[in-house]
């Protein structure tokens, strides 16, 4: 009787000699979505608008707003300061924050150039190619987007008025137009932020109000374009209608 050792052996041999069938390997299917760059540059590349060799300095006002915020921190703790004097850089310098403007900013706070290079390429609120006289900012966030008439229409009306895309300026460098996210405003849907200015409740009529008056140098008054005081619901006041009471008085006031 053969013994198991050699039953086992016979059996792998011939396993062995059996012809091998080749298989593909089974396949991975993978999908890619569109690359998309970004609309900025990260690094820098110096042009003739744009390189180390244009001066900068705050002029003596800002000099004096630099100095004071600067003297809020400890001096081991200045670098601090590096952003609030990136923002008084830029609306000096025409609503941009240019390589000669954080270059100034790093020796001005005793810190390295790359610190600073950092910061202004990281926070979007500091932009790094010029813009126009108005910084039009449209929220296209979800809230806006549903809001009243929709930010896209508000986008569209944009556009064709002023005859450029979004992320494009002017030819007479008076308007730049970006898509930001949110602002803040949603109860007040769709708006858009000019320079520093909120212009909430937007309809394509009063977009076109709004683009006019900024052309001719008046501007309607910032907040909801809609005659609505501040963020209060659309039928009116529906709560404190009445005087709110004070200590130690016990008539309640008047809900609606």
């Amino acid at each position: 009787m053969a013994s198991l050792r050699s039953v086992a052996l016979s059996a792998a041999r011939q396993v062995a000699s059996r012809p091998r069938i080749a298989t593909a390997a089974p396949v991975r299917a993978l999908s890619t979505s569109r690359v998309n760059r970004s609309d900025a540059l990260f690094v820098h590349r110096d042009t003739d608008y744009n390189n180390p060799k244009i001066p900068f300095k705050f002029n003596e006002e800002n000099l004096k707003q630099a100095k004071e915020i600067v003297s809020h921190y400890p001096p081991q703790y200045k670098k601090a300061a590096v952003i609030p004097l990136l923002d008084l850089g830029q609306r000096q310098n025409s609503g941009w924050t240019s390589i000669s403007v954080m270059n100034y900013v790093a020796e001005f706070l005793e810190m390295p150039p790359m610190r600073v290079y950092e910061v202004a390429s990281f926070y979007t609120m500091f932009n790094r190619e010029p813009v126009g006289k108005y910084f039009l900012q449209l929220c296209t966030t979800t809230p806006c987007m549903l809001g009243g008439c929709g930010s896209e229409l508000i986008q569209k009306t944009m556009e064709d008025k002023l005859g450029i895309k979004a992320g494009h300026t002017t030819p007479d460098k008076l308007f730049t137009l970006v898509e930001v996210e949110c602002l803040g405003a949603c109860a007040n849907a769709p708006m858009v932020q000019v320079n520093d200015d909120f212009y909430e409740d937007l309809t394509p009529e009063t977009t076109i109000k709004l683009l006019d008056g900024l052309k001719n140098g008046k501007p309607p008054k910032p907040g909801p374009q809609s005659g609505r005081h501040s963020s209060e619901a659309a039928e009116g006041r529906t709560a404190l209608t009445s005087k709110p009471y004070g200590p130690g008085q016990h008539n309640v006031p008047e809900f609606a």
